[in-house]
């Protein structure tokens, strides 16, 4: 799109990284199937792999469709950059890899995606990275896990499974003070909901898999840029602020000043580790982003219904969702979700384990997968599946104890979800 007005989100879902084609006119981006890009000449080829110009070279680093779903997102998210990955346990390593060391840590609330706290409990060892989980409702707690190895600070704006919305204001605060980038996990809010930059964080990530892309097709992963954090203020971040060796001593925060996290992310993250996104995938993601807020509307909206009437289910011990008024974190709604708590909860059943497990298997809209955020309702026991490599501490931390279903609210006719609900809930009493 061209400089001018500030567009508003349902204009920007639509247009923003979106050209018509140059070659063509096609209206709808292309999916570019190519691996590589003609140069002009040995001049132009020269420049482009010493970073001197920006342009195309090979579809591990950079391609056309690929790069319009990075402006989009970045657009929307109000970051300035974007790097698309292969899924969102990509975006994830990508965002920490310029950051990280040998005998570095990031800190990371307890809540968080089963498979998260694996990576970060258990892979992210073998580069020499650790983790230290805090519950982000005590801040001082939080403070207090900080130290001089520290490189950054780590949560979800809306956890999953459980719908817990972080208090991302006061988090940010920490990690400001303690010159640290707070990174934060929105995939199951959305920008439609929740926008972490304003409220402090430094990168956002998404797994694009889950509502971006909304149609449960294809994975992949983002990490946003703010462009805000000094990379300079201190030496805890050599990747930014030093000479670069495979760049001839370019210093990517001199150079690219608020975009050096998005370059370095690009020319040594993408072209080093190789996680990249198929431009078959981007497309399918660009897609379902012109439909976000519309669907997002209608995802809170269903949810607020069935929590709500769930809450006096007599089978159900508790409804985790935000939105209700009787949830603890309802008065954060306001400020970190202002148009809805998402689509993302937590039931406890009164049955225990073996409940959950005659639960799933007797809903019949439901459909009994690992995934969240498509546009079909989603059930799943995360203790026995997402959680299941977690102690039983662990579970219970992260909002996924042996009695709870994990409920993603998708956007069919509520008075339906309702009644499928019931007659699983009757089937276990």
């Amino acid at each position: 799109m061209k400089d001018g007005p500030e567009y508003g989100f349902d204009t920007l879902q639509i247009h923003a990284g979106a050209r018509p084609d140059p070659a063509t006119g096609a209206r709808q981006t292309p999916i570019y199937q190519t691996t590589a890009y003609v140069f002009r000449d040995a001049d132009h080829a020269a420049a482009l792999f010493n970073l001197q110009e920006v342009g195309y070279i090979y579809s591990r680093l950079t391609n056309p469709t690929v790069a319009a779903l990075q402006e989009r997102v970045a657009t929307l998210e109000g970051g300035v950059g974007a790097v698309c990955c292969s899924s969102g346990h990509a975006a994830q390593i990508m965002a920490l890899f310029p950051l990280m060391g040998p005998g570095k840590n990031i800190v990371a609330s307890t809540r968080l995606y089963g498979g998260t706290v694996t990576q970060f409990s258990q892979t992210i060892k073998r580069f020499g990275w650790s983790c230290t989980f805090v519950d982000f409702d005590d801040l001082d707690a939080v403070k207090a896990a900080i130290d001089d190895d520290t490189r950054a600070v780590f949560c979800e704006s809306i956890a999953n499974p459980g719908g817990y919305i972080t208090d991302l204001d006061a988090v940010a605060k920490i990690a400001d003070d303690a010159g640290l980038p707070l990174i934060v996990d929105n995939t199951s809010a959305t920008p439609y909901l929740c926008r972490p930059i304003e409220h402090g964080a430094t990168l956002v990530v998404h797994s694009l898999t889950k509502y971006l892309t909304g149609n449960g097709t294809v994975t992949g992963g983002v990490v946003v840029d703010s462009g805000k954090f000094d990379w300079t203020a201190s030496d805890k971040f050599p990747s930014m602020s030093e000479p670069e060796p495979a760049y001839h001593g370019l210093k990517f925060a001199e150079t690219f000043g608020p975009l050096a996290f998005t370059f370095h992310s690009i020319a040594v993250g993408l072209r080093d580790l190789g996680m990249t996104l198929n431009p078959q995938a981007a497309h399918y993601t660009l897609m379902g982003i012109e439909t976000l807020s519309l669907r997002m509307q209608k995802h809170v909206e269903n949810a607020m219904e069935v929590a709500s009437w769930l809450e006096g289910h007599a089978a159900v011990e508790k409804v985790t969702y935000a939105g209700l008024p009787s949830s603890p974190y309802n008065d954060r709604v306001a400020k970190i979700c202002p148009k809805g708590a998402g689509a993302l909860f937590t039931i406890a059943l009164k049955g225990g384990y073996d409940a959950c497990v005659k639960f799933v298997d007797s809903l019949e809209i439901f459909s009994h997968v690992a995934n969240l955020g498509d546009t079909r309702s989603l059930v799943i026991h995360s203790a026995s599946t997402t959680h299941r490599q977690l102690t039983r501490e662990q579970q219970e931390a992260a909002g996924a104890a042996p009695n709870v279903v994990r409920i993603s609210i998708g956007i069919e006719d509520p008075e339906d979800l309702k009644a499928d609900l019931d007659r699983a809930l009757n089937a276990v009493m």
